[in-house]
Order: structure tokens, then sequence, then C-alpha cells
């Protein structure tokens, strides 16, 4: 579904990511686990076209989308939760829900995942008039999960969803992420909580100042003794 072939990204003169490559099947949860400023959220804002690789290869289902505008990668099936949410704090819930629909053209389409969205997040459904800024940090990223929702993705990049957020919220999202990846969406994600992160995914890869240190099955990397010490608070 998507390839990443030896990416390079640099802000400024700084490489950021260097010589990246990760590939995710169809139907799979990935999450790339490492420390703060290794570089995952760099890699997501490139694939979602926010970020331009200097070299390197992006193919989404065989077409490489490396450089395009994110408007673009959008229409083409890939939608971007960033960090923080993003949301637009002085439009409503609805509002905000509306806008993630932007691209579409079909109205029905866009009522059915209206209604698929306040299904997942019954809690927006009771705020759809409500001001998004007023919202708590755990509706929040509920609201910026929906509104990513709305453009029908068939890849959907979560940099950090449990960010800030308290602990039965965060278990409560990380549900949700599950059953919107057992309702067909595939699912690249960024996460600090490496163990909770790997207990939902299919497969992991390791990144450490911008290169893939490490990959394999959720489950093995689960169980090493290196991903333990450095990432899962093992002794």
């Amino acid at each position: 579904m998507l390839k990443v072939e030896g990416i390079d990204v640099f802000y400024g003169n700084i490489q950021a990511i260097k010589g990246v490559t990760l590939e995710i099947n169809e139907g799979e949860i990935v999450t790339l686990i490492g420390a703060n400023g290794a570089g995952k959220s760099t890699l997501l804002k490139t694939i979602s076209g926010l970020l331009k690789p200097k070299h390197g290869k992006i193919l989404y289902e065989g077409k490489s989308i490396a450089g395009k505008a994110a408007q673009t990668i959008v229409k083409q099936g890939i939608s971007h939760v960033p960090e923080g949410r993003r949301i637009f704090a002085n439009m409503t819930v609805e509002e905000n829900l509306e806008l993630g629909a932007f691209l579409r053209k079909d109205k029905a389409g866009i009522k059915q995942d209206l209604d698929k969205v306040y299904e997942l997040f019954p809690r927006l459904l009771e705020r759809l008039k409500q001001q998004a800024g007023t919202l708590s940090g755990g509706e929040q990223q509920m609201l910026a999960m929906g509104r990513a929702l709305m453009a029908r993705p068939r890849l959907l990049l979560l940099d950090e969803p449990s960010m800030g957020l308290a602990p039965l919220l965060v278990k409560t999202i990380f549900r949700i992420i599950e059953e919107i990846n057992q309702t067909g969406t595939t699912i690249l994600l960024v996460e600090q909580n490496a163990n909770l992160a790997l207990s939902i995914a299919d497969r992991a890869y390791v990144v450490e100042t911008g290169r893939i240190v490490l990959s394999g099955d959720a489950e093995d990397l689960t169980a090493s003794e290196q991903i333990k010490m450095a990432y899962l608070g093992g002794h």
C-alpha cells in the first residue's frame, strides 16, 4: 500500500530523516516508536506532503506521492492527524467535521461518514454546536480524528494521539483506533506510549536519530530485551 524508499529530509541544514525505508500493507496497524526528536513526526509530515524529501521515493498504491501537495495526497486517500490536534478552536464541532470533507462532493457519502463518526465518538454528537476550543483535551483528540475520517481515508496517519490525556481516555482512544482499523482503514501510528502502541500494532519500526534501527512484528519487539530496556520501562 505504502512504500517509503531511502528518503532523506532536511530542516534547513539539519538532516532529520536519514535514508529511511519502510512499508505498510493494506489493513495493518504499523507503529513508529522512538524517543522525542527521533524523527517520527517528520516522517509522517513527509508522507502527508507537509514536508518534501530531498532524496528517495514515497509510493502509495504504486504511484509516487513524494513532494506532492498535501491536498493532493488527501484526495488520494491519506489523512493525517497531527501532533497537538490542530483543530479550529473558534469553529463549532460540526463545522470542524464538515471541513474534513471539503474535497468531497458526494453528499450522501458525507452524511454516511458523519453518522459513522458520531457512532465512534458519541461525545461529539452531544457537543455539535459547541466551539471546538472549549472541548477537553480528549474531546479535541476525538474531533481531530473524526475530522480526518471525514476525508474517507484508506490510510490514516496518527501522531501522538494519547498526548496529554488521562489514562482512562487513552484506553478509549486506542480502542477506537482498533475499531477504525477493523472497518478497513490502514493505520500508521506514532506514539510515545510504546507499550500501548505495540499492544495494538501488527508491526513496528524503531526510529533513532532519523534512522530505522529495528523493525519486526509488534509481538516480537515487545518481547525483545533491547526494546524493553530502551522503551518499555524494563530493567
